[in-house]
């Protein structure tokens, strides 16, 4: 991984662990995802924003000084899961092991062709470690297993076309390193980030159908009402204001 991938990647981290509008840059002592606009620094904030991983939430210029302010966007958030989540490291693992067993019987071959007099006992060796892989790849499999039977589950798929595409964004972020339950408005953004064409009143219908078939919960808005952002997407019942869904 490159210098530039790695800033990037620990920026987004901060951008998902404190959500809300961030400095772009720091400023002296004033906190900032991104330590400078030069080198590795300035190439990934570039590229945050250029792809859409960052969004520019507003602008304040101070004479020659131009501060930018940005919040994490939801292909941030798969970005970040594509490069850090435990089932993409499990994948790889599966890849490894499966590539050592192919290797195994022409490794075996070829030593037991040079060593004629240790061919017995180095028999043995393969075969205890072939026993091994094969009780470690079976564990990466139902690891991957359980994971993708949370990725996708049965609960999502009913009466919801859009239901497991929002499970799935949930786990992602969730893998990610988010701190708390996601906000509405962020996963109705997801949604038609990936194309899912919704109004905001079937939206509030499926998260309601969700969360009655427990495929996700949903939690209140604390706060005073007046303070409450983007309140279109918050789902009313009675006097409580729904504003958070977690998995």
């Amino acid at each position: 991984m490159d210098k530039a991938t790695e800033v990037l990647l620990e920026a987004l981290k901060q951008a998902l662990a404190e959500p809300g509008e961030q400095r772009l840059y720091r400023s002296g002592k004033l906190d900032g995802l991104f330590a400078s606009r030069s080198s590795a620094s300035g190439e990934a904030a570039s590229r945050a924003v250029r792809d859409g991983l960052l969004e520019v939430i507003r602008t304040e210029v101070k004479g020659k000084t131009t501060t930018e302010w940005v919040r994490l966007t939801p292909r941030g958030v798969d970005f970040l899961h594509e490069h850090e989540s435990p089932l993409r490291a499990l994948q790889d693992l599966r890849a490894v092991l499966q590539a050592n067993r192919e290797g195994m019987p022409v490794w075996l071959v070829d030593v037991q062709g040079q060593l004629q007099a240790l061919s017995r006992q180095l028999a043995q060796e393969v075969q205890r470690w072939s026993h091994r892989l094969d009780a470690l790849s079976q564990q990466v499999e139902q690891a991957l297993a359980r994971l993708e039977e949370v990725a996708a589950p049965p609960n999502g798929r009913v009466g919801v076309t859009w239901g497991t595409e929002a499970l799935a964004y949930l786990d992602r972020r969730r893998a990610s390193g988010a701190p708390g339950d996601c906000p509405l408005p962020e996963l109705f953004a997801a949604l038609r980030e990936r194309g899912v064409e919704l109004s905001i009143a079937a939206f509030h219908d499926g998260l309601r159908h969700l969360h009655e078939g427990k495929g996700l919960h949903l939690a209140p808005f604390t706060g005073s009402l007046s303070d409450l952002p983007e309140p279109e997407y918050a789902l009313p019942e009675g006097t409580t204001m729904w504003y958070y869904a977690g998995r």
